[in-house]
């Protein structure tokens, strides 16, 4: 992304950021010599955090864009998986991602060409908490609509109930993820951390105003292309907010070291503040280029963050367990240590450093959310670069860049989870799962066969395809 007619260094737009025919390549490639991760600041700040920076959220037109004359017409937006590659492009279709409930593909669908990313959910019909949650994931995938959230774009489905035992979802082909981009040798600039914060922020602002808790932001569930473009995915551990706090939540989510510190104290009720945490940890990951809480196990996880945040008060571990309570109480005080923020890298400023203390606050009620996250000062250049040359909701005319009204879009609707009340049984949940809503309508069973060419991917016997 770069500003036309000025010196930044270039960000996306034609730079291919990961050069090669592996797709995920590891090394991230920019055309710029600023941005190291060397040690920075000094710790001389605050121990208790920055200050609130002056200055408030601003237009993108304010920022450098305009709303039409005289500004240089943007790179047009570019969607590797919409476009149909030539013959010299296709490679062979191969498994780019494993998780706990399946496996990813990258395949080439032979109805239009284009290459997609196959998921395949086996075993689906174990138990009926298992077909629960998968159904749930299946609906998100197909409700979601959102330029940084990942959704459905097809499922094959079997023609008969009888033989239904997993399910294979078709989403867009992203080309690496974040934890490889972070990982990599090559310099991350503070354009791309600022790029890369807002896409995430926005995702989630459309996720919780759909009151869905993702539960499992990291950086390898961050998909990201050679333009910048970033997505949120893997909806597994997904589910809907829970209103009433009398009501236990499962504690077996997110990474650990992603992992919130309401979670780690065995908290049985929490909200959308857990993501937002996730964030601060994975901000403070893009800083410094390594891991902010890496323990071996969640007490030692919960002793790290308190030796940065210091001991928590009492009324910020009103819902932990008696047994985290105590275990807090009985260790010395310790007093905060945040300026240790600003040597994370010399990209830690004072406006970046006060956004990631305002995210990794004990307190999940005094935790900054997604939308008051997205007005911070630090996200103005973000927004800027974002809009003028990678989003869709934006676009450009002869006489300069037309810009949306809302750049951080709320979900339309809440996403209903009514459904789950109605399945009792593995087997009632076999007929809701084959009524999904499919984006793109398979034309021919035989396409469905051919979708994948490597033998033993797709076992067409129990898809009753063959």
């Amino acid at each position: 992304m770069a500003f036309h007619g000025s010196a930044r260094p270039v960000v996306c737009g034609n730079v291919n950021l990961f050069p090669g025919s592996e797709l995920g390549h590891k090394y991230f490639c920019v055309n710029s010599t600023t941005g190291s991760t060397s040690s920075g600041l000094s710790a001389t700040q605050n121990p208790a955090g920055p200050e609130q920076p002056t200055g408030t959220p601003r237009h993108p037109a304010s920022l450098g864009g305009s709303t039409g004359g005289g500004a240089a017409v943007p790179q047009p937006h570019s969607n590797p998986a919409s476009e149909v590659p030539s013959p010299a492009e296709m490679e062979p279709d191969r498994p780019i991602g494993y998780g706990a409930f399946g496996v990813v593909w990258s395949v080439t669908d032979p109805r239009d060409g284009r290459k997609v990313a196959l998921k395949k959910m086996p075993n689906v019909f174990q138990n009926l908490v298992s077909c629960k949650r998968v159904f749930r994931e299946l609906r998100m995938l197909c409700f979601f609509k959102h330029d940084n959230v990942l959704s459905a774009l097809d499922i094959l489905q079997p023609p008969q109930i009888d033989c239904f035992e997993e399910i294979y979802v078709i989403t867009e082909l992203m080309q690496s993820d974040l934890h490889k981009v972070i990982v990599s040798p090559q310099p991350l600039t503070t354009d791309h951390i600022k790029v890369f914060l807002y896409q995430i922020l926005r995702g989630l602002k459309y996720l919780h105003s759909a009151g869905i808790l993702h539960r499992d932001i990291k950086p390898g569930n961050l998909l990201v292309n050679s333009n910048c473009l970033l997505k949120i995915c893997d909806f597994g551990l997904a589910r809907v907010e829970e209103p009433d706090p009398s009501r236990h939540m499962t504690q077996e989510v997110v990474t650990q070291y992603y992992r919130a510190p309401e979670v780690l104290m065995g908290s049985r009720h929490y909200g959308p503040a857990i993501d937002i945490w996730s964030v601060g940890c994975i901000f403070a990951e893009l800083l410094g280029r390594r891991i902010l809480f890496q323990a071996q196990s969640p007490i030692q996880q919960l002793d790290l963050i308190t030796d940065l945040l210091g001991t928590p008060p009492l009324s910020a571990m009103a819902s932990a367990c008696e047994g985290a309570r105590a275990h807090i109480l009985r260790g010395p005080h310790k007093p905060p240590s945040l300026s240790v923020l600003y040597m994370l890298s010399d990209a830690a400023t004072h406006e970046a450093v006060h956004l990631l203390c305002r995210m990794l606050v004990f307190d999940p009620a005094k935790r900054i959310s997604g939308s008051d996250a997205l007005s911070h000062p630090y996200l103005d250049e973000g927004r800027l670069r974002y809009h003028t040359c990678m989003c869709q909701c934006c676009y450009s005319v002869p006489s300069g860049r037309v810009y949306t009204r809302d750049f951080e879009p709320p979900a339309e609707r809440p996403f209903s989870h009514s459904y789950e009340e109605s399945m009792l049984s593995v087997w009632q949940g076999k007929d809701p799962l084959l009524g999904i809503p499919r984006k793109y309508p398979v034309k021919k069973r035989d396409e469905m066969k051919t979708l994948i060419k490597i033998e033993g991917v797709v076992n067409h016997r129990n898809m009753c395809l063959s």
